[in-house]
């Protein structure tokens, strides 16, 4: 079996894939492979896994970003509703506001200032155009009325954060907590509206700018087509190894929190995510409470 994901190795995405992947294997019985398909935000793996044969061995670890893509990009080969099947939730993982620790703002309202008086200079990075961490800082930027500049990867923004050629990610904690923990990086906030206990003394954001929550949610998905009866099987594993303690417990050590769904409650998920993109979105205006982008 493949779990395809989207985005380079070592972030949240593949951090939760690989954790479910060795609980999928004794469940299942069988190798389970997590494999990187990185670029366009999320579209490559996507496209390959809508191109793949409807039999429950190709599942796509689906993230926030699936539910933005159709707002941000003209020319899909695939419609994310049309084209997938929704067999279950994984997590929701709050990100962290970080800085190199050369960067002289070490809290929301110094940043905020800094930003204020240098338009454009602090570089923001971001997992690609669409990603949960690129809408983040857009979000902030929105929110604060300040201005960065963007840099896009499509590998790890991590080498360039701690080498301090980049300024601040809002990052995924999974991602980014054990260079926080070992002092390489600073952590200036979360983005959910409450204190992580993965990083208790580190604030919100919406200490300071009340109102900001960002959220990243994971799923997963199969082709369309895919029988009822295998979704239901797979749904039941994963929610049977989300509840199981060894997985509680590594989810909780990263910051993020298991989330069980039945496959209808996920579509229904995905498709409000996905209209309301349509809407809100940052190439747009910022309307009301924006940080409903990717909130559960």
């Amino acid at each position: 079996m493949h779990l395809i994901v989207g985005f380079f190795a070592g972030g949240l995405t593949d951090i939760l894939s690989r954790i479910l992947a060795e609980r999928f294997a004794e469940r299942f019985g069988q190798q389970f492979i997590v494999e990187n398909v990185a670029g366009a935000g999320t579209n490559i793996a996507t496209e390959r896994v809508v191109r793949s044969p409807p039999d429950g061995y190709t599942l796509l670890m689906a993230t926030s970003s699936n539910a933005i893509n159709a707002t941000l990009y003209d020319h899909l080969n695939f419609d994310f509703l049309r084209d997938t099947a929704p067999v279950a939730s994984i997590a929701r993982t709050p990100l962290v506001m970080t800085v190199n620790p050369s960067f002289p703002a070490k809290t929301v309202p110094e940043f905020i200032a800094y930003a204020k008086a240098r338009p454009s200079e602090i570089n923001v990075a971001t997992s690609g155009k669409g990603s949960s961490v690129h809408l983040a800082g857009e979000l902030f930027m929105s929110m604060t009325g300040i201005k960065m500049t963007v840099v896009h990867y499509r590998e790890s923004y991590l080498p360039d954060m701690l080498a301090g050629r980049l300024q601040v990610v809002f990052s995924p904690i999974p991602t980014i907590i054990e260079q926080i923990r070992a002092g390489k990086l600073q952590a200036v906030a979360v983005t959910s509206d409450a204190r992580s206990p993965a990083l208790q003394d580190v604030p919100t954001i919406a200490e300071f700018v009340p109102g900001y929550e960002a959220i990243v949610w994971n799923g997963m998905v199969a082709p369309k087509n895919t029988l009822v009866g295998i979704i239901d099987q797979l749904n039941s594993a994963i929610n049977a190894s989300l509840g199981d303690g060894r997985v509680k417990a590594q989810f909780g050590n990263v910051g993020s929190v298991p989330k069980s769904m039945t496959p209808p409650r996920v579509w229904e998920v995905c498709s409000r995510r996905h209209h309301k993109m349509g809407k809100d979105h940052p190439g747009g205006q910022h309307q009301g409470r924006v940080s409903l982008w990717w909130s559960l």
